[in-house]
């Protein structure tokens, strides 16, 4: 479905919360720019540009509900399915209830960009998908770099807490088969070191995310916690984000 809102030029607008009207007045305005902008450059072009193919707008709002869908216009087209609002027609926008899609592959990679229970089953069934599938690591990672960034805010409330809860699966999902990929590059040796790098890669990018810049007592911390046996150092990327920069080195610096 995403693929389908693509083949033609278009404005993706996605929202982590339903858009207010004001948020939705704002997206049609971009839209209308941009549009203006499209036409102005055929006009100097000398081309015929009809209103067909002029850019759509696609608002992809985590829940949208019946009072701004009126409010607005928008309604289910069976062309589309489930979820898709389409306003009428001149606008050339829609607003897509991304708990509202069906639970179907199509749809995987709009329904990971929503929220609560809806995002965590888009996330499930990413994590399940055959290794090989074309689209599957690079997601894994976009989203393993999501956790990570969040996890630098300085202040996380519940929400925070529970989109990186939400993404966690799939930030040890890559992180696994990362480690992986590199014990099975080269002889024993050549892996064994390959794993030694991505944790040290791994331990640092994590610290610096939650504490900040290192500073030279964090060089021996790192390298401990880089060689853990892999249950030990598993509880310690989970329990990461709920430890403070005292007690990982107090726990670390000693070892």
């Amino acid at each position: 479905m995403l693929g389908r809102f693509a083949a033609t030029p278009c404005l993706l607008e996605p929202f982590r919360n339903q858009p207010s009207f004001t948020e939705v007045r704002d997206c049609l305005l971009k839209l209308f720019l941009t549009q203006a902008e499209v036409q102005r450059q055929a006009r100097r072009n000398e081309e015929q540009l009809p209103g067909n193919q002029l850019p759509r707008l696609w608002i992809l709002a985590s829940s949208a509900s019946e009072n701004l869908l009126q409010g607005f216009g928008a309604e289910l087209k069976d062309t589309w399915g489930a979820g898709v609002y389409l306003l009428d027609p001149a606008f050339r926008s829609a607003i897509v209830a991304l708990n509202q899609l069906p639970r179907t592959p199509e749809t995987l990679w709009l329904r990971v960009l929503g929220k609560g229970k809806t995002q965590q089953q888009a996330i499930d069934e990413l994590v399940a998908l055959p290794k090989n599938h074309p689209l599957r690591s690079n997601t894994l990672e976009l989203l393993a770099n999501w956790r990570i960034t969040i996890e630098s805010s300085e202040s996380l409330d519940e929400e925070t807490q529970e989109l990186i809860m939400q993404l966690s699966p799939a930030y040890f999902q890559w992180r696994e088969e990362i480690l992986q990929e590199g014990r099975q590059e080269g002889r024993q040796e050549g892996r064994q070191e390959g794993v030694n790098v991505e944790r040290l890669s791994t331990v640092q990018s994590l610290l610096q995310a939650r504490f900040g810049d290192l500073d030279e007592q964090w060089a021996g911390v790192v390298e401990t916690i880089a060689n853990l046996p892999p249950a030990d150092y598993t509880q310690f990327l989970l329990h990461l984000p709920n430890l403070s920069q005292e007690e990982v080195l107090s726990q670390f610096q000693s070892t």
